[in-house]
């Protein structure tokens, strides 16, 4: 089918956020034919809807279970391989229309399998969608280093910006030329702030802290983001121990969590792969009890962490679909 949009052509279009990961997700068949200008402008906060991403989906209801082609399109135009809350928003989306419990969806990072939680009446949909078994090595994630960074001095992986975040013709968004990596200094002790470098289907360089909301991640975050130590760049996540339960301990162990997404290049209300590399850096470091379940809480609400028998991830929460849309083609920079 074509993809060319005429003048009288919409695109039809649905609004779901995943703990408050926000997206449109498009049916890869309807007339977007500049998927890049259309992402741009959908997820403009001024001239579009401020999503966090557009997910372009090829539904194959013919297969048992039914499958699903998922594309991610950042605000900046890049496509991301794999996106933990954007795979649970495309689920539930195949489980809308075909009427499946599971699904299997097709990304660049791989297959994976998504499945409905029951919950009660009142309650959204949970979706649970299993990830890969995450990985420290440094090939893997990418980062520049002999070994796997785990608890490394902030100031050993950020001496420098990488000329590319400095380049104002790059294709990302580069953030302002005056940024010093001394500025850590500013934003938080490096004394305390010490990375491990994790892969979930995306880098991530997750830093434990005492208190999350006492870091200004909006400055925090292009610096690590845009590391020379990170060759592809990286999401910053970062964690701190949630307060303990009423019976005074925090088992399964409980974290807040705030990231700042590469793509988006700000920080997003959830990340699901964030979630994920939050999990699993707890674990090579000991922090908190051991648990094969984790309970992450990011500003949009709560997601859930297991890991099975081979250390596979299944990131589990809620998933809602707000609003469907009629855009008309020639206003979102399809044609």
């Amino acid at each position: 089918m074509s993809t060319m949009a005429t003048d009288h052509e919409s695109i039809e279009a649905s609004r779901y956020h995943g703990t408050g990961n926000d997206f449109l997700l498009v049916d890869a068949d309807e007339p977007v034919s500049k998927r890049r200008s259309f992402a741009r402008r959908v997820c403009d906060p001024d001239d579009g809807f401020g999503v966090d991403g557009v997910l372009f989906l090829a539904l194959e209801p013919d297969f048992a279970p039914p499958r699903v082609v998922m594309t991610l399109v950042q605000p900046d135009g890049s496509v991301a391989p794999m996106c933990g809350n954007g795979a649970r928003c495309a689920a539930a989306w195949t489980m809308e229309r075909t009427g499946a419990d599971a699904v299997m969806i097709d990304t660049q990072a791989g297959s994976r399998r998504a499945e409905r939680v029951p919950t009660g009446a009142e309650e959204p949909d949970r979706i649970a969608v299993e990830l890969d078994r995450p990985t420290a090595d440094p090939d893997s994630v990418p980062v520049r280093a002999d070994e796997a960074v785990v608890d490394r001095p902030a100031d050993e992986l950020v001496p420098s910006l990488d000329e590319r975040a400095l380049d104002p013709s790059n294709d990302e968004r580069a953030p302002d030329a005056s940024i010093e990596a001394d500025v850590l200094d500013v934003v938080v002790s490096t004394d305390s702030l010490r990375i491990t470098a994790v892969d979930t289907g995306v880098p991530h360089a997750v830093a434990f802290v005492e208190d999350v909301d006492a870091v200004d991640l909006d400055r925090l975050g292009p610096i690590i983001r845009h590391a020379g130590a990170f060759p592809r760049g990286a999401n910053v996540t970062l964690a701190s121990p949630a307060s303990a339960t009423e019976n005074g301990a925090s088992d399964p162990p409980v974290f807040d969590q705030r990231t700042y997404e590469r793509g988006v290049e700000d920080e997003t209300d959830a990340c699901g792969t964030g979630a994920v590399a939050i999990a699993a850096a707890a674990s090579l470091l000991d922090r908190g009890p051991s648990s094969d379940v984790w309970t992450l809480r990011p500003p949009g609400g709560t997601l859930l962490v297991r890991f099975d028998d081979q250390r596979r991830a299944v990131l589990e929460g809620p998933v809602v679909h707000e609003a469907d849309l009629d855009l008309p083609a020639s206003e979102y920079g399809c044609r």
